[in-house]
Parts: C-alpha cells; sequence; structure tokens
C-alpha cells in the first residue's frame, strides 16, 4: 500500500538549487589557503618523521622452534577441553537418564582430561 500522492502546490516555494561552497567566502579558499599547516609532503615525506613502523625485524619469527611448540601444546589442549565439552555433555546425558554407574565413570574421564591439561601447563615452566 503506497501513500496517496498529492499534486505540488504551483505556488509553494521551491528549494533553492544546489551550489557547491558555502555562503561564507572564507570557506570556499583552496584547502592550501585554508589550512597552511598541511604541506604536500606531510605524513611520508616529512622530514621530522625518522622511524616509522615497529622497528627491525618485526613480523618475522624470532624462535621458531618455541612457536612450533607454543602451537602443539595450544592444539592439544585445544583437543582435550573440545573432549571435556563432549564428555560433559554424555555425563550429564546419562545422569539425568538415571545412569549413575557411566555418569561417575564419564566424571573421572573429565577429571583425569583436566589432569592432562594441567600437566601440559607444568611441563615447562621457563617458557611462560
Amino acid at each position: 500500500m503506497t501513500a496517496p500522492r498529492f499534486p505540488r502546490d504551483p505556488q509553494a516555494p521551491r528549494p533553492p538549487a544546489y551550489t557547491p561552497g558555502s555562503a561564507e567566502p572564507r570557506l570556499n579558499r583552496p584547502v592550501r589557503e585554508r589550512y597552511p599547516q598541511l604541506r604536500p609532503t606531510s605524513g611520508y615525506g616529512d622530514p621530522r618523521t625518522r622511524h616509522t613502523g615497529p622497528g627491525r625485524g618485526a613480523g618475522t619469527e624470532q624462535e621458531p622452534e618455541r612457536s612450533s611448540k607454543l602451537s602443539a601444546r595450544l592444539a592439544l589442549a585445544l583437543t582435550v577441553v573440545a573432549g571435556q565439552l563432549w564428555g560433559l555433555t554424555v555425563v550429564v546425558d546419562e545422569w539425568m537418564a538415571g545412569d549413575t554407574g557411566t555418569a561417575w565413570w564419564g566424571a573421572g574421564f573429565l577429571v583425569l582430561s583436566f589432569l592432562v591439561v594441567l600437566g601440559l601447563w607444568a611441563l615447562d615452566p621457563d617458557d611462560r
């Protein structure tokens, strides 16, 4: 459903035609006159800029052995966490179904997987 369209009153004032610029002449000056502090070389060519960026060697791996070791630990820990979430789902389902024996075995699995993650954390205390 569209709104009814009424004919435009021919006597109504029309909006002024758009012309770029401002009514204030001082704002119609070129950018260089309005902002004399901006130079064509501001930024990249500014002689006051001595060092840009984070420094030499940024973005390159400084210790690849440590990085691969941490990545492997992270992958193993994420796998264990995913297993814990799955185990928690199974344990809660069994508990709600009334099979408490299976739920206790599942709780033991969760505790064991937590101890595995704790062992991974304690494996190399100098790497923290």
